[in-house]
């Protein structure tokens, strides 16, 4: 009987200590992990060949970002709106800022699509100070920002099924994935429908999916990142030394490691002994399991 369960060994922790470790990208033609420390308004980048390590400190706090055709260009979510930025010059150019005016709201989780759009959410911060909900929103090729899913306390998870006709995304707070039916010409979003629901101490992050077309989702509060089939079904799962992993990637030379981010924002002194490894980010090699190139961005 041939055993078609995948498997996962943990092989590297780069030691990199953030406050709140967040979209982890990887970078083919450069062989090398990208990921972001959102409170610390940090960029990481390392280049797995020689395993050298580089840091960016951003203009402000960065929520999520997609590779372009420039190598030294990303497009990123920051805290105040969407804008392009270059690592090499420190060149900030604003693209649009659609909830500049709203107290208490900030960017998070985003990707490109496969088209090459930009896509980012905002999520409540202060809820004290914040005059309306968050939203997902979509950067077209015309530079126009089209808000596409609404009243979200925590936009978060966003990713597309391999062929990119349906689109995952959660509000993380609801404990809930959900699906929808997506046209790739318009971007329309339609027939939302539950896909997974996890328990009340457990939030859904940051998401991937696979070759195979299955969805890996870090779960915050649970130490763990599983892996959804088609059917929203568990099928896999991995739990790590850190209590708030925050999103994964599926990369490396082979696009089969699993890359995990993680997070020491909110944890007591007793918590952080028990768990010294949060913020790091962590490499499983996956067996049975490969990933899928990243989308480019192409605005």
């Amino acid at each position: 009987m041939i055993n078609n369960s995948p498997s996962a060994k943990l092989i590297k922790i780069i030691p990199c200590q953030c406050q709140l470790g967040e979209n982890v990208l990887w970078h083919t033609e450069q062989q090398a992990i990208y990921w972001v420390d959102i409170e610390n308004s940090d960029l990481y980048r390392f280049y797995t060949l020689d395993q050298v390590l580089e840091k960016f400190s951003l203009p402000q706090r960065i929520g999520s970002f997609a590779f372009t055709n420039n190598a030294n260009q990303i497009i990123a979510a920051f805290e105040q709106g969407i804008a392009r930025y270059n690592l090499s010059t420190s060149k900030l150019e604003w693209i649009n800022q659609p909830e500049h005016h709203v107290a208490g709201n900030r960017f998070n989780d985003g990707k490109a699509d496969r088209q090459g759009r930009f896509w980012a959410g905002t999520m409540v911060e202060n809820s004290t100070l914040s005059t309306q909900s968050g939203a997902l929103y979509c950067l077209d090729h015309q530079l126009d920002c089209h808000k596409k899913i609404k009243n979200l306390q925590i936009s978060n998870g966003l990713c597309w099924n391999k062929a990119g006709d349906t689109l995952y995304h959660t509000d993380s707070l609801t404990h809930k994935i959900f699906q929808y039916d997506f046209c790739k010409d318009t971007t329309e979003i339609t027939n939302k429908r539950l896909f997974a629901s996890t328990n009340t101490s457990t939030f859904p992050d940051g998401s991937t999916i696979d070759a195979q077309d299955h969805l890996w989702n870090a779960q915050w509060g649970s130490s763990k990142v599983v892996r959804y089939n088609k059917n929203g079904d568990i099928d896999f799962e991995i739990t790590l030394p850190v209590s708030q992993p925050s999103c994964v990637s599926i990369g490396g030379p082979d696009l089969n490691w699993l890359i995990i981010t993680s997070a020491k924002q909110d944890l007591t002194a007793s918590e952080l002994a028990k768990k010294p490894l949060s913020g790091n980010v962590f490499i499983y090699q996956l067996q049975g399991v490969t990933g899928l190139v990243e989308p480019i961005c192409t605005i």
